[in-house]
């Protein structure tokens, strides 16, 4: 298994991610290759928190133009974590 800090690349703070903390779920950006299994153990180890279960979402990336300079966006994909009762993170408790 690769080293947990490479399958979650960083946490996603919006204002939709904010209002499912109080649901004890929480929202990060992940390795597209991660599977569910993967993200849970990685979530277990670096935070210490049991993880109840695991959704994820692929994201295509936009096209953009710059004038006549056209590129795409990186695709990406999101997973919501939710923890089982009684657990939190502490990286989102200000929220």
């Amino acid at each position: 298994m690769p080293d947990p800090r490479d399958i979650i690349i960083r946490p996603i703070v919006t204002e939709k991610s904010t209002a499912l903390v109080a649901g004890r779920q929480y929202t990060f950006e992940v390795d597209k290759k991660a599977t569910k299994s993967m993200i849970k153990d990685a979530i277990e180890e670096i935070f210490s928190v049991k993880v109840k279960s695991v959704n994820t979402m692929r994201y295509t990336g936009k096209r953009r133009r710059m004038g006549v300079h056209e590129g795409k966006r990186k695709d990406w994909k999101k997973a919501v974590v939710t923890l089982e009762e009684g657990q939190q993170i502490e990286l989102f408790e200000g929220m």
